[in-house]
Formats: structure tokens, C-alpha cells, sequence
């Protein structure tokens, strides 16, 4: 199989070409997804998508470029022509270069105004830190897997990595005997809050849970709603989650690693749950009560 997901090709596709632009030869894989999008396995939508989004992001940068009035409904064939010329080496990475301007050109990618940039002196991302540099380029290693199975694997190990790094930088800590728990807080990817149409309050929550070390593995319990090691209190009442990430009644961290859970609050689905209630006049907390240590962390429910 080409590709599983043709949007990440297409990104993959311009997402090497500030990088490799000096280099006397691009990756085969880079070129292999150009020659996917000349021939039609990726979209033309999608190629437009990956391309306008990285140059928005800063991950690639086209030398400065004046829109024109002239303008364009897609983009033309000899475009699409370089991508395939480019892809069996018979055009420059220049040349292709020249393609994508003129996209920006004729109106078919737009991008915000910026300083002036060229492809010699790349726009600096916003973080610079080495250690997430380090995480996207095992992300980016993963495409050069050529079988399915083993590359999607890679690529979900990647990506937990790079979430929980950023979990870990931005979330709150709570240490539990041996692992850390870190919360990101509500308004972040996974955690909201919402009185739904019909009136019920709906929660979400996300968690990571680090080992902190020692060479023994440890189990989260949650084997269901009435038996549950994790549930949300109102310094009145505990509610029973209506959702929940736990396979087979546990979640096993093991010695050096890390795993991300999400749970969900709001109807009763019975075996010993309860609804979830929202009452702005208390504090809720998300609680953790394992045999090895507790916390409660405030939810700041507003």
C-alpha cells in the first residue's frame, strides 16, 4: 500500500523541502510522495492543504512571493507536471520550488504576511527546544518504513511520545507513589466541559500517568464504574465515569514508560455509575485512589 492516510503524504511531500533544499539528494520517499500526488493518489485538495498549512506553521518556507491578479480555480497541469518531473529527477528542487510560488501567485495557496524569508535563512519555530525536535524527527523516520502495520506502530509511538512531552510541559503534576500523573487542564485537547442540549453536564478528562522508575510495572485499576480507582467528587458526592480508556479493568505502565487516558462524565450507564451533576456553587476534583497513593486534582469547573 502507497500510502494509509493521504493528508500526512501530502504534508510529507513539502514538509522536507526547506530541509533537504541544500542536500545533493532528497530522500527517496520525499519524491516518492510527489510522484503520488502527480499520478493522483493524493488530492489535489490535499496537496493545497498540506502545503498551505506548513508554510502558515513556519515548518517550510517559500522565498517571498507577490499575489497577482491573476488568478487561478486549481492547480495547472504543469505543476502537477514538475511534481512528477521533480520525482524522477528531471527537474531541480528550484524548479518545483517555482511550482508552489506560483500557486501562491494565482490565489490557489494563501498564506499570511510575514517578513521576508528566503529558502538560505529559514524562519526560526517558535520553540527551539531540542528534545521535541528530537521526538518530530523519529516521527518523520517512521515514513521511511515501507511495510503498513510496522509503520503506523512506529508513527503511534511517535506521536505518544511528542503528546505526552508536551503534556509534561504544559500540565500540572501530581505525584502518586510510582507514577506521576499530569493534567493539562480544561480548555486542552481531551478536556472540556459542556452542559449538553438536554441539560446534562458532560465532562471530559485526559491524563498522562509517567513511571517514575524501579523495575517493577504498574496497574491502574478501573474494572467499572462501581469498582474504580479514578472518579470525580464534589466534596459531597463521587461520580462514576460514563466512559473510559481502562482495557480489561487496568492500565499497565511499565518501567521507563508512559500512558495517556482519557474518561468521560455524564449519563448513568448503569452497573453502579452515577450522573454526573454540575453545581456551581462547589468544587469538583478528578481523584485518584490507588493502593499505592492518591491526590485529587482540581478540575476548576467554571
Amino acid at each position: 500500500m502507497k500510502i494509509t492516510i493521504s493528508a500526512i503524504a501530502a504534508i510529507l511531500l513539502v514538509g522536507s523541502i526547506t530541509s533537504f533544499a541544500s542536500a545533493e539528494e532528497l530522500p527517496s520517499w520525499i519524491k516518492n510522495n510527489a510522484g503520488w500526488w502527480a499520478d493522483g493518489t493524493i488530492s489535489e485538495s490535499e496537496f493545497v492543504q498540506g502545503i498551505q498549512f506548513l508554510i502558515k506553521d513556519g515548518i517550510i518556507v517559500i522565498p517571498p512571493t507577490t499575489v497577482s491578479a491573476e488568478s487561478s480555480q486549481g492547480v495547472p497541469d504543469w505543476v502537477k507536471n514538475n511534481a512528477g518531473w521533480w520525482a524522477d529527477g528531471t527537474i531541480s528542487d528550484g524548479e518545483f520550488v517555482n511550482g508552489i510560488q506560483h500557486l501562491i501567485k494565482t490565489g490557489v495557496i494563501s498564506v499570511p504576511s510575514t517578513e521576508p524569508q528566503t529558502m538560505e535563512t529559514p524562519k526560526k519555530k517558535d520553540s527551539d527546544d531540542s528534545k521535541l525536535a528530537s521526538l518530530e524527527a523519529d516521527l518523520e523516520k517512521c515514513s521511511e518504513i515501507t511495510k503498513a502495520y510496522p509503520r503506523l506502530n512506529c508513527e503511534k509511538a511517535a506521536k505518544h511520545e511528542i503528546e505526552a512531552y508536551h503534556m509534561i510541559k504544559t500540565g500540572q503534576s501530581f505525584e502518586v507513589g510510582p507514577l506521576t500523573y499530569y493534567w493539562t487542564g480544561l480548555g486542552t485537547e481531551g478536556n472540556s466541559f459542556e452542559i449538553s442540549p438536554t441539560g446534562q453536564a458532560i465532562l471530559s478528562v485526559k491524563l498522562l500517568a509517567v513511571h517514575n522508575g524501579g523495575s517493577e510495572s504498574v496497574s491502574m485499576m478501573c474494572t467499572g464504574p462501581s469498582i474504580c480507582n479514578y472518579d470525580v467528587w464534589n466534596g459531597e458526592k463521587a461520580y462514576k465515569y460514563s466512559g473510559m480508556d481502562f482495557t480489561n479493568g487496568q492500565i499497565i505502565v511499565k518501567p521507563g514508560t508512559s500512558e495517556i487516558f482519557s474518561m468521560l462524565f455524564g449519563p448513568n450507564i448503569g452497573y453502579g455509575g452515577t450522573t454526573f451533576e454540575y453545581d456551581p456553587s462547589k468544587e469538583y476534583y478528578f481523584r485518584i485512589s490507588e493502593p499505592y497513593g492518591s491526590a485529587s486534582i482540581p478540575l476548576n469547573i467554571e
